[in-house]
């Protein structure tokens, strides 16, 4: 058996034998891939608090973020686009990368329209 066939990827229910350790060594357990989301697309998570940010310094205004725990246990502090929002605590939300430039630190942001984040209201002239 290759030394391939022995590598334990997410998912993977058996082990090596101990002929193969004594030849190959332990096989290594893959790294998660870096980043808030760790390789998923999109993730779904709870709103533990609301937040209001200020930018880095050529920008002033309020950015709306929410901290965030993610299904996998992390929390993130996620910006939230569009102009208003209807979010509390205890509300779920899906959370997909992009970073907003002015706020340190926030590398994520709410997708509006799933869950329990309302999509943006149009405004009526």
């Amino acid at each position: 058996m290759a030394a391939a066939g022995l590598f334990l990827g997410r998912g993977t229910r058996w082990m090596a034998t101990l002929a193969q350790m004594h030849r190959l060594g332990r096989p290594k357990r893959p790294p998660r891939p870096p980043g808030p989301l760790e390789g998923h697309p999109q993730l779904k998570g709870v709103v533990l608090k609301t937040l209001i940010r200020k930018p880095k310094k050529p920008n002033s205004a309020n950015r709306k973020c929410a901290l965030v725990r993610l299904s996998t246990g992390r929390e993130l502090v996620c910006f939230i686009p569009g102009e208003g929002h209807n979010l509390q605590e205890h509300m779920a939300v899906l959370v997909e990368g992009g970073r907003k430039q002015d706020l340190p630190g926030v590398k994520v942001r709410i997708v509006r329209g799933k869950y329990d984040c309302a999509h943006v209201k149009k405004k009526t002239a």
